[in-house]
């Protein structure tokens, strides 16, 4: 008999969830194992579990303040509901405090709309997984970034029942040599960063889970990021807002500059110490208000391809 959860839509402080809104926070998302259905503002995605092998849920929303988990497969034992209740609170990062953000946000006619719940990004249940994604989205299009992300799921994750697969570990990618990111995954110049990172974290050299680190500064997780194989600004960035609750720092990049102008009404391209400035009031929540001013529209219009 399949498994059926359910999640309390809540803050540490009480703060509203929107559920549709952190499902569609971000393009990331809707990588594999990844998959947002917009029509009906669920997230399925398959999981794995340190007490029993993976297994694909799907999320979607259910009583009033509360998300429905389906899980794929024969019931759980209490372990594994444990342990999958807690990735999919990891998942939809529900354990950040956003009150002090939307007290800040209050006062922006532009911004005030997302204290009623929106903020909260969609994550991956490691570190280490969203350096991989993020580096398959740099200079290549988005058909190239879901073929990468597919081949590495498909080829490399765990088996969950029903055949879908989990995001591969890092020791399983670390297993193949660089010839398997060149001919399977055509991963291009990727393939050695993804061999040499995976490698890295498999042989604890690094330890990508250190940087969820709260008294770990921001400027220092950077660095950590811009050392790694295949991150640069963008990519670090980027880590840094969709992942680890690290909003500092504004992702500017081929698509965020150009939707800012044209969303402030800009009569031509404005240089990027004149869009921080804008969002400067925010201090450490500037990357997450600028995201926000960018995505407003996303729930109603749908992602952008």
């Amino acid at each position: 008999m399949p498994t059926a959860l359910e999640i309390a839509l809540a803050g540490p402080k009480g703060e509203p969830v929107d559920l549709a809104r952190t499902i569609m926070s971000h393009g990331v998302a809707d990588l594999p194992p990844g998959q947002v259905d917009e029509g009906a503002r669920a997230y399925t995605t398959t999981l794995a579990l340190p007490s029993a092998p993976p297994r694909t849920v799907r999320i979607v929303a259910g009583r009033p303040g509360f998300a429905r988990i389906d899980v794929e497969g024969r019931k759980l034992g209490a372990r594994a509901a444990r342990d999958l209740t807690a990735a999919v609170r990891q998942i939809l990062n529900l354990d950040e405090d956003l009150s002090e953000f939307y007290a800040l946000v209050a006062s922006d006619p532009d911004l005030s709309w997302a204290s009623r719940g929106a903020g909260r990004l969609l994550r991956t249940q490691t570190v280490f997984e969203a350096v991989v994604k993020t580096i398959c989205t740099t200079n290549t299009a988005w058909s190239g970034t879901r073929r990468m992300t597919q081949a590495l799921v498909e080829n490399l994750g765990a088996e969950a029942p029903g055949g879908a697969r989990s995001f591969p570990t890092p020791e399983a990618m670390a297993e193949v040599d660089v010839g398997f990111y060149r001919e399977v995954v055509r991963a291009g110049y990727r393939g050695p960063y993804f061999k040499q990172l995976a490698t890295d974290v498999a042989e604890r050299t690094i330890d990508l889970e250190e940087l969820n680190d709260p008294d770990l500064p921001d400027g220092e997780a950077a660095a950590r990021l811009l050392a790694l194989p295949g991150v640069g600004p963008y990519a670090a960035a980027h880590v840094m807002l969709t992942s680890l609750g690290r909003y500092s720092r504004l992702v500017l990049d081929s698509w965020t500059r150009p939707t800012y102008y044209k969303l402030s009404g800009a009569r031509s391209a404005l240089r990027d110490a004149t869009i921080e400035r804008r969002f400067k009031r925010y201090g450490d929540w500037a990357g997450l208000a600028f995201w926000l001013y960018l995505t407003r529209g996303w729930v109603e219009d749908g992602l952008p391809v």
